[in-house]
């Protein structure tokens, strides 16, 4: 049997009145159509923290915040006990930055946003393109690591979209 090695061994000591809420977005996760609730807050996020963010600050920033979700996401698992329950919305949440990463230098406009939103589901949802084999990887990992493959899925799309045919930029 293979031991495998964690990169958030943090995880671990974080207690449920913590990670719960957090992966939850304090409840949010609870309503109906919780993916959906998800990614609106990420959206809202997105528009506040990393628009108009320059490339390397975007990568950096939507990298700390993923590793932190991966942990985070672990250690509501546990306390749950459950695998990636749809109650954990983080993933959405840390995914959809991603979705609007600036391949270029250009903006999205808000057109583009609502198509990255509604690639963006579309992805999740269904898992095409080997998205669904992500999900397989342990713990906090698969559970962010999905979100993560349909955001850049999104995310490629998006930018081709306004590089081929100026769809979508600002």
């Amino acid at each position: 049997m293979t031991v495998q090695k964690k990169f958030y061994p943090w995880s671990s000591a974080l207690p449920r009145r913590i990670s719960v809420p957090l992966a939850t977005i304090f409840g949010l996760g609870n309503l109906n159509a919780p993916g959906t609730w998800g990614s609106t807050v990420g959206l809202l996020f997105y528009a506040l923290l990393f628009e108009g963010m320059g490339l390397l600050r975007y990568v950096v920033f939507a990298a700390v915040f993923i590793y932190l979700a991966i942990g985070i996401c672990d250690s509501a698992e546990r306390h749950l006990k459950m695998r990636d329950p749809g109650k954990i919305i983080l993933d959405e949440f840390v995914a959809m930055p991603v979705c609007f990463l600036p391949l270029a230098t250009h903006s999205f406009s808000i057109w583009g946003i609502i198509a990255g939103f509604a690639l963006f589901r579309f992805f999740d949802i269904k898992k095409p393109l080997g998205i669904n084999k992500v999900q397989d990887l342990s713990g906090g990992l698969g559970c962010v690591a999905d979100d993560i493959a349909a955001a850049f899925a999104t995310t490629i799309i998006l930018n081709l979209l306004c590089l081929c045919f100026g769809v979508f930029a600002a």
